[in-house]
């Protein structure tokens, strides 16, 4: 591992990658901490072979989109680069994808969201019906910590909540999420409408938060393998 311009970057041993993953983490509190994403990051390098570069963003949109759109030019710059996200993180990455596509840049080679915040107004059923059900998010707290992370920008713009925006044109897709969290319905609803938009879905739904840990690099791995432009795997399509 070693300190990169944007963050940490882990480099896979004894090759050169073939492609770059931008990974960027969030915790439940709507943090990006780059540090507590350097196990995911390591085991993302082993399972695929890939350099990870885990990604500082300022705890704030739009300067948290800026940041990751700056560490997505350093990781697009030398060759193939993918991204992934976890909840603040994963809304990033489908904002980036956004971002990317409206301004006719290249895109990722795919992208993974796990249990990402794809909707800011904050009125999925799932964030009531899970409430007592998700041990890692606090359906009490997510307002407060949302409102602090938009600021003044409207809820639904679709930079800040992808699920409001334009899907069509974007890369290959992979999203997790356990049946048990209060932003399942994000995924469910994100999922739907890429789909719709002819966009290239892989939806994992998981039993709860401990299942969902125990499958998800792998799937991640794999998908990111299978979409990378020189992957040992054969894109599954259809």
């Amino acid at each position: 591992m070693e300190e990169g311009p944007f963050g940490p970057e882990v480099r896979p041993e004894g090759a050169s990658a073939a492609q770059t993953v931008l990974y960027l983490h969030g915790d439940p509190r709507l943090a990006g901490t780059p540090q507590d994403a350097l196990p995911t990051a390591r085991e993302l390098a082993r399972l695929t072979g890939y350099a990870v570069v885990c990604a500082r963003y300022r705890p704030r949109f739009p300067e948290a989109l800026d940041d990751v759109l700056a560490a997505w030019e350093h990781c697009r710059a030398g060759g193939p680069a993918a991204v992934a996200g976890k909840r603040l993180g994963g809304a990033l990455a489908a904002s980036l994808l956004l971002r990317l596509r409206d301004a006719g840049a290249p895109l990722p080679t795919c992208a993974t969201l796990s249990s990402p915040v794809l909707d800011f107004t904050l009125d999925a059923p799932s964030l009531l019906l899970n409430a007592a059900a998700d041990r890692i998010v606090d359906a009490e707290v997510l307002p407060i910590r949302a409102a602090t992370y938009a600021g003044t920008t409207p809820r639904d713009h679709p930079l800040l909540s992808p699920l409001h925006g334009n899907l069509h044109g974007l890369p290959p897709l992979q999203l997790h999420a356990a049946g048990t969290e209060v932003l399942l319905d994000d995924t469910l609803s994100f999922a739907t409408r890429a789909a719709h938009s002819g966009v290239a879905v892989d939806m994992r739904i998981h039993e709860d938060s401990a299942a969902q840990g125990l499958r998800q690099l792998e799937a991640m791995a794999e998908f990111l393998r299978a979409w990378c432009p020189n992957g040992l795997l054969t894109p599954r399509r259809g």
